[in-house]
């Protein structure tokens, strides 16, 4: 097989129409094979002016649906939004002065507005985590309870949710928590995995040592880069190239099998998207 013969999905990926590339880092993407993404928001300190109130959120998710659909006139396949809030505004908030139970309350009418645009089918699912820093108690708890607050969400709009939080390899917990909300565990997204994970499913990084891992485990999987389209900071977290260049890399391994896992069955299990029919090329 080769990377011509497969579509190739980018599962977290954020493009800035406002600071960033944009649309040059989609064309980037496209131009080593990579045909499908999945578009994150940036978080909403970095897209536009401070603030806490609805509106902050619509324009945040606004810029990124249009980034998305931007994105998909340069794919041969397409891209989805993915929308919600970013754990760490909870710090961003406690710092500003509120209590962690008012910045728990602004960031759940964050993920309201964010299963409004999914509902309304103008995003393909939400996200939602907790910090992957250390925080006091009450942050924590409060951070768990914006997150739980996503997984009703996404229950209620019949949505997967990307979580975006600390590392390590067992989130049964977290995934038992999903489910007690009415989200089956299998639309839970770790993302910024490792090849090995218990509990949601892994959106691997495109790291060459950790897909090896989630190969040899025989689980469904997502590959990542985790670009964050800063023009400061480029080429971080991985370049847009790299989830098409370490598809190439598992092809002439012969890991032709974990190649359609990763961009053509566990994209149809999670998100109800179908990455053949919707490619072009």
């Amino acid at each position: 097989m080769d990377i011509d013969d497969t579509p190739v999905l980018d599962n977290h990926l954020h493009l800035d129409p406002v600071n960033g590339r944009n649309v040059a880092a989609a064309e980037e993407f496209a131009s080593q094979g990579g045909t499908h993404l999945l578009v994150l928001n940036k978080p909403s300190w970095h897209l536009v002016e401070k603030g806490t109130d609805e509106a902050i959120f619509r324009e945040v998710f606004d810029l990124t649906v249009e980034a998305a659909a931007a994105a998909s006139e340069v794919l041969d396949g397409r891209a989805w939004p993915v929308l919600g809030v970013h754990p760490a505004l909870i710090s961003k908030l406690v710092d500003g002065g509120y209590t962690p139970p008012e910045a728990r309350d602004i960031m759940q009418a964050g993920l309201d507005v964010a299963a409004e645009y999914v509902d309304n089918s103008d995003a393909l699912a939400m996200k939602s985590g907790r910090p992957h820093y250390d925080v006091d108690d009450v942050v924590w708890e409060a951070s768990n309870e914006v997150m739980c607050h996503g997984f009703e969400r996404a229950a209620d709009v019949g949505c997967a949710i990307q979580l975006h939080t600390e590392g390590g390899e067992d989130f049964e917990a977290v995934a038992g928590w999903a489910e007690d909300r009415g989200l089956d565990r299998t639309q839970v997204v770790k993302h910024y995995s490792g090849g090995q994970l218990r509990g949601p499913v892994k959106s691997v990084l495109a790291d060459k040592d950790e897909l090896e891992i989630a190969v040899e485990t025989d689980e469904p999987f997502l590959m990542e880069t985790d670009y964050i389209d800063d023009p400061d900071r480029p080429g971080a977290v991985l370049g847009p190239k790299t989830v098409p260049r370490r598809v190439r890399w598992l092809l002439e391994n012969g890991h032709e099998d974990a190649v359609r896992t990763a961009h053509v069955e566990t994209p149809k299990a999670v998100y109800g998207i179908d990455t053949e029919a919707t490619l072009e090329r």
